[in-house]
């Protein structure tokens, strides 16, 4: 993908997330973007109360992945640097 390509999939995965970021606010969390692979793998990172919490792994694919996905088809997964494991 060229980097123009790069910059306008990185804009429309902003606005995907904006759309999980209230629900993540509501418990003192965040997540903010990091990259998109050219596997199409969106990189995030958890902020505030989600960077502890143990029910992050859920909250990515039932609330993050899906925002994201629905919005843009052509994403593969949702993947965060610092999910906690429980």
């Amino acid at each position: 993908m060229s980097d123009q390509e790069k910059i306008l999939l990185l804009d429309q995965i902003e606005l995907a997330l904006d759309d999980i970021r209230p629900h993540l606010a509501v418990d003192g969390g965040n997540v903010s973007l990091v990259d998109v692979t050219e596997e199409m793998t969106v990189i995030v990172k958890w902020l505030g109360a989600c960077e502890s919490c143990s029910m992050s792994v859920m909250t990515m694919k039932a609330g993050v992945e899906q925002a994201v996905k629905s919005r843009l088809p052509q994403i593969r997964s949702v993947e965060a640097l610092n999910t906690v494991h429980a």
